[in-house]
């Protein structure tokens, strides 16, 4: 099902839908997704190998207690003198305690150390996220599955399947070396038993469930992104009746998912069967080879019970080899974003206050969406120094929003080269470039918040005068005045209890707020009516001290005599440049489109008056 925009991208070619079902991309030659997400784990190593310790220590006191008591028990039915068992009956006691203490450490400190990880983890996978606007055709649904869902295999990567891996080889290791002080015998029969239970039914269950796990990752991304276009997508859908094709696409893939977890169950429980079987089997066999090696009958109970305790141990693996191949998928999906996230540096709270005049110059940029694709924009040059107004038009597609959104760095240049005040814009760091360049881009969001609040995000310690004049230029102070709530009314999501014109109006004035030295503005009035348009702009460009630059991306040509230079692109090229004066008289896009356009207001004009 596609029903909103898959890329979100500004003026780049819609990508063919993905709604997940396909399988991850391979992990690619820099290593198994495993490796990719432990080389982050380094810094928290010694705490993992703490937990991993843990971990045995507690199943060895496990082993210890159960064996401790079976001694104390059957030695007691034969009446000894206490001292004999006073021993054992303090050992009994201190290893239930300890048991119970290793366990709260262990979890303590694997959590600990998870949980540090897996912040890491997500915040790489949101820069990635982030940096894929440009190219990737990333759908929300999918993104958020990403972000939560296939992070947290991470977590259970470490705490479900190597904690309990390394606790269980140990805990074998040491099961094999006491028992042979006993019975050598029975030992390696013990230790065929445990190869059994913690190397070949996982092997098996790893092989019956590998190809069903691998769909899971990405069904349930497709359907959080079916939920995401059912639910924003929910007045489309009805108003052209294709609510139930829709539900039917999900319900399909609701269906589907339930039977590869059905067949993943009916699986388990055959495993898990098996696995009971192992470990009676092996018991039962120890006990044989300790009898017919004259073994103490005392003895010979304590090594069943221990049999019991180390297989039921070891086959942990068995539940550790299913999550894995359950966790792969969405491993894989996070080594693939890992390996695209770029470096992150400490966060460093901007300092000083921010430039006000600054020079920006374009030169041989280029931008692709898909390396086979035509260029977005094909190498475009342009100098916009300080105080320097220039208005970039052209039709749809042209390369507009795309110029807009590589100047605020939230799209990467295939080629060519920016210029931030002489220094490379990809230099700047993220929490300092939009205190430089900022601005309106195309459908800019507006949160589920107040006004005042989704103001205040373009300058958090803007007063309420700022605030009045930020509105008041962007055309919104009348209609704030008439609110009951004023500065404190909730616009609702994504400004749903707004117009599509009093919508712009706010993000507008939201931009003006911030005070960039560079101010990007892409299709500022657009929703609102030619005369409140013709008035927004001009009040905006007045309002915009002289020392600031302006770039203004427009499909209205009215009010652009005011700028300095308008470029004219077509496919991504500049094929015009001039004054308004300049370009309206001679032949091309410019005075074809000028000539349109005019025609066409003049037309809404004579309808009368804006009521």
């Amino acid at each position: 099902m596609s029903v909103s925009d898959p890329t979100g991208r500004p003026d780049g070619p819609r990508a063919d839908r993905t709604d997940g079902d396909a399988a991850p991309a391979a992990p690619g030659p820099t290593g198994a997704p495993e490796w990719v997400v432990l080389r982050l784990a380094r810094p928290y190593l010694n705490r993992l190998l703490g937990a991993g310790l843990l971990a045995a220590a507690t199943e060895f006191a496990a082993l210890a207690l159960m064996s401790t008591a079976t001694w104390l028990l059957m030695s007691a039915a034969g009446r000894p003198p206490l001292d004999r068992l006073t021993v054992a009956i303090v050992a009994v006691r201190a290893l239930a305690i300890g048991r119970g203490v290793l366990r709260y450490t262990e979890r303590l400190a694997g959590h600990d150390a998870v949980l540090r990880l897996v912040t890491d983890v997500r915040t790489r996978v949101f820069a990635a996220l982030a940096a894929r606007r440009d190219n990737s055709g990333q759908r929300s649904g999918d993104a958020l599955s990403r972000l939560v869902s296939d992070v947290e295999a991470v977590q259970d990567l470490l705490l479900r399947v190597l904690v309990p891996a390394t606790a269980a080889g140990l805990v074998s290791v040491v099961a094999v070396a006491t028992a042979t002080f006993v019975s050598p015998a029975a030992a390696g029969t013990l230790a065929v038993g445990l190869l059994l239970a913690g190397v070949a039914l996982p092997i098996l269950a790893t092989a019956l469930t590998r190809h069903a796990a691998a769909e899971l990752a990405p069904l349930r991304g497709a359907l959080a992104t079916d939920a995401v276009d059912l639910t924003q997508g929910a007045a489309e859908l009805a108003a052209f009746g294709a609510t139930s094709q829709a539900r039917g696409v999900a319900s399909d893939r609701i269906q589907r998912l339930a039977r590869i977890e059905r067949r993943l169950a009916a699986t388990g429980f055959a495993v898990d069967a098996l696995g009971v079987l192992v470990a009676g089997l092996t018991a039962a066999a120890v006990v044989l080879v300790a009898l017919a090696d004259g073994v103490d009958g005392v003895l010979v109970g304590v090594l069943a019970v221990g049999t019991l305790v180390a297989v039921e141990v070891a086959l942990a693996l068995v539940g550790a080899a299913r999550q894995w191949t359950g966790l792969r998928a969405g491993l894989t999906r996070v080594a693939v974003l890992l390996r695209e996230a770029p470096a992150t540096t400490a966060a460093v709270p901007p300092t000083g206050p921010s430039p006000t005049a600054v020079g920006i110059r374009f030169s041989d940029v280029t931008v692709r969406y898909r390396a086979e694709g035509p260029a977005a924009l094909d190498r475009f040059h342009l100098d916009l120094p300080p105080g320097r107004r220039i208005a970039v038009v052209g039709p749809s597609g042209a390369g507009k929003s795309t110029l807009a959104a590589v100047l605020t760095g939230s799209v990467r240049p295939t080629g060519g080269q920016i210029l931030l005040d002489g220094r490379d814009l990809s230099t700047y760091p993220a929490e300092v470039l939009p205190r430089i360049v900022g601005g309106l881009l195309a459908e800019a969001y507006v949160f589920h918040a107040t006004v005042r609040e989704n103001l205040l995000l373009g300058r958090p310690g803007a007063g309420e005068g700022d605030l009045a004049a930020a509105t008041a230029t962007a055309g919104l102070a009348d209609w704030l005045r008439a609110q009951p709530e004023g500065w404190d009314t909730v616009v609702g999501e994504q400004g749903g209890q707004l117009s599509g014109g009093q919508r712009q109006r706010l993000a507008l004035a939201r931009a003006l707020l911030a005070e960039p030295a560079v101010l990007v503005l892409d299709e500022p009035t657009e929703g609102l009516d030619p005369v409140a348009a013709d008035d927004v702009l001009a009040s905006v460009l007045a309002a915009t001290p002289a020392q600031r630059s302006v770039l203004l991306i427009s499909h209205r040509l009215r009010g652009l005599d005011s700028v300095d230079e308008i470029v004219v692109l077509e496919s991504g090229r500049v094929v015009q440049r001039g004054r308004h004066a300049d370009l309206v008289s001679a032949p091309g896009w410019y005075r074809d489109q000028w000539q349109l356009q005019e025609a066409a207001e003049r037309g809404y004009l004579a309808l009368g008056p804006v009521p």
